[in-house]
């Protein structure tokens, strides 16, 4: 009877039957206690940013830039390289117009690619790139799309693009990232007459694809940008 009174008040502890780390006791973790020697920011530094408090500039000078993803350029290289270099050139246009919307945004500047290491493409080549444009945050984003057409018997293809825009916020002075989003929309419709072929309507298709996760995420900047 006593080793199954013992049994019993042993298994109570946790449902396992063993005490939990809660229960062990033991001083409370506050930091990491891995070695990592590839990491870039000090253990003391982790617990300042981790503890501290920011905030963004009243008035905001803007520097933004397109990085380099593995988005597919089939279709637009079809076309050729003419409408994907007008595509980028509305993508930016579109993004420098919703930001523009903000009273907080003072200037705008698109960092060319000459300011900016490709081999590494790395947040600290960014930050410094806007640095030395005197911007006081960046913008980067990166888009990735695709196409998918359907064909009809006797009637215009059903063209379907999906398009997927990431994009971060970084504050040139500390190097944080107070926002980040990724945004994914699709957008369908056929062939119109007055387009010459197939390729013609997918590189206006995707391009619409693309617009739309570019206006959301103009609509949730500036909502954070009223907020912060």
């Amino acid at each position: 009877m006593a080793v199954i009174v013992l049994a019993l008040t042993i298994s109570s502890c946790s449902p396992s039957g063993y005490l939990s780390r809660d229960e062990a006791g033991g001083p409370p973790i506050t930091e990491s206690l891995f070695s990592d020697k590839s990491s870039t920011i000090s253990e003391e530094n982790i617990q300042k940013i981790l503890d501290g408090t920011y905030k963004m500039p009243q008035q905001l000078r803007v520097a933004i830039l397109k990085l380099e993803s593995s988005q597919r350029r089939y279709y637009w290289n079809s076309w050729g390289d003419e409408a994907y270099l007008r595509s980028q050139q509305a993508f930016l246009d579109s993004f420098t117009a919703r930001f523009k919307q903000s009273p907080r945004i003072a200037k705008m500047m698109a960092i060319p690619d000459l300011l900016v290491s490709k081999s590494p493409q790395s947040l600290t080549s960014i930050r410094e790139s806007a640095v030395r444009m005197q911007a006081d945050i960046v913008v980067a984003y990166a888009i990735n799309s695709d196409i998918y057409t359907k064909y009809r018997s006797f009637k215009s293809p059903n063209i379907k693009a999906y398009a997927t825009t990431q994009l971060i916020i970084m504050d040139v002075r500390t190097g944080l990232v107070p926002f980040s989003t990724i945004v994914t929309r699709d957008f369908l419709a056929a062939k119109k007459k007055e387009e010459l072929d197939v390729t013609e309507a997918r590189n206006r298709v995707q391009t619409e694809a693309v617009l739309l996760t570019i206006n959301e995420i103009g609509n949730q900047v500036n909502n954070y940008l009223k907020m912060e």
